[in-house]
């Protein structure tokens, strides 16, 4: 079943498209996320019924055997081919503890809201269904083992309709755990790639927790949360580019004009253009492309000063074009690298944008800078590959 059942992320599809998943495929963990389709009766998205109902799908589930629970303590190495990339990294729990003390390095602000609202969750739901994706310095002998586990038969291998090949081994020979285990156990530290939220939420459920449980041993499930861990070569960041509905009352010309003040300007004229390198950007406005250069002395010397988001906020985003927060401002989109240049000019060309800006993609030295220096990157500054498949793995943690 587990190509019925793993699903993309939820905010990831369209409401037409949900509507037919969930009344075409009764084993997607759509349902699970989605309780009310089938009987109608609404509940509001994040209310208390709403997280209940959410838990007896997920238990109705388990009871089915859709899931089945490992006997044994496992890891699980997950494999996914996209687009001629190959990723492959092991699936485990991190425990809280080392979110608290900095062996987890961050790079993102959270939002106290958003954590707070995952926490409701996961305190009422009691799963992992979506892991946080990490990252760790490559490790030959760790290498070897997950190279030697990968040479046996999956658990799970299929191909989804966007052309994603997923495969899964379970380890669960204990000697092979073990080996796994003294491997990370030498790793001082890891880095979040991609889901800072779902961290600080499970540590603010495991702190909430141990307030309440003074006698806690420090092994209850509560105190760990699923995450993927790949080496930092397999890892791939793409751009993150921006896209802005207006000119903040500026003519084209003029717009040109008080960017050349801190860039050298090159037209481009038609032909798509992909910034060549760090602090090199392209725009594409009213069917021509550009490139843009800083001039001397506009790049700070300081790990987010020197950052391509950075530097296009403080010299364009915000005093020509008045974007001062990215975080709620409507005028500002971000797209994806992975959908490639042509899709900043796709909304240009069809009025949804009046300017687009393509970025460099920042490199794994950059984002470990920045951890490491305890600075936080803008929003929206990286777009990193793998994404894992909701409800492929799940971990549980129910008292």
């Amino acid at each position: 079943m587990v190509h019925l059942v793993a699903s993309r992320s939820v905010d990831n599809y369209s409401k037409t498209d949900l509507y037919e998943k969930l009344r075409s495929n009764p084993y997607s963990f759509l349902h699970v996320i989605n309780p009310d389709f089938f009987d109608g009766k609404k509940t509001k998205p994040g209310s208390i019924e709403r997280l209940k109902k959410i838990k007896a799908k997920y238990n109705a589930f388990h009871n089915d055997s859709v899931f089945v629970s490992d006997a044994a303590p496992s890891y699980y190495i997950y494999r996914q081919i996209k687009n001629e990339n190959t990723y492959t990294g092991i699936i485990a729990c991190t425990s809280i503890d080392d979110y608290f003390n900095g062996n987890i390095k961050i790079h993102e602000q959270t939002i106290t809201e958003r954590e707070e609202k995952l926490k409701e969750y996961l305190e009422v739901c009691d799963y992992n269904a979506e892991p946080v994706l990490f990252c760790y310095p490559d490790d030959e002998k760790t290498n070897e083992i997950v190279e030697a586990e990968t040479k046996r038969q999956a658990t799970y291998d299929f191909t989804t309709t966007d052309k994603v090949r997923h495969t899964l081994w379970v380890v669960s020979n204990a000697k092979e755990v073990k080996l796994i285990e003294e491997r990370f156990s030498q790793i001082p530290s890891v880095y979040i790639a991609d889901g800072h939220h779902r961290s600080a939420s499970s540590a603010l459920l495991g702190k909430l927790r141990r307030e309440k449980n003074k006698n806690y041993t420090g092994t209850e499930a509560w105190n760990f949360y699923l995450g993927v861990f790949f080496p930092e070569t397999q890892l791939k960041i793409f751009d993150f580019n921006r896209a802005v509905k207006d000119l903040n009352g500026l003519s084209e010309k003029d717009f040109l004009k008080k960017i050349s003040e801190k860039f050298e300007i090159e037209d481009k004229g038609t032909t798509v253009y992909k910034p060549e390198k760090k602090h090199n950007f392209s725009m594409y406005m009213d069917g021509n492309w550009y490139s843009l250069t800083p001039k001397n002395g506009v790049v700070k010397n300081d790990p987010v000063g020197s950052l391509d988001a950075s530097i296009l906020t403080e010299h364009i985003l915000s005093p020509i074009l008045n974007i001062i927060d990215l975080k709620t401002d409507k005028r500002i989109g971000f797209v994806s690298g992975i959908k490639g240049m042509d899709e900043l000019k796709n909304q240009v060309d069809n009025w949804k944008s009046k300017v687009a800006f393509g970025l460099y993609p920042v490199a794994m030295e950059q984002l470990k800078l920045i951890a490491d220096t305890n600075n936080i990157m803008p929003p929206k500054t990286t777009w990193v590959e793998p994404k894992m498949r909701s409800a492929l793995v799940i971990y549980s943690i129910a008292e």
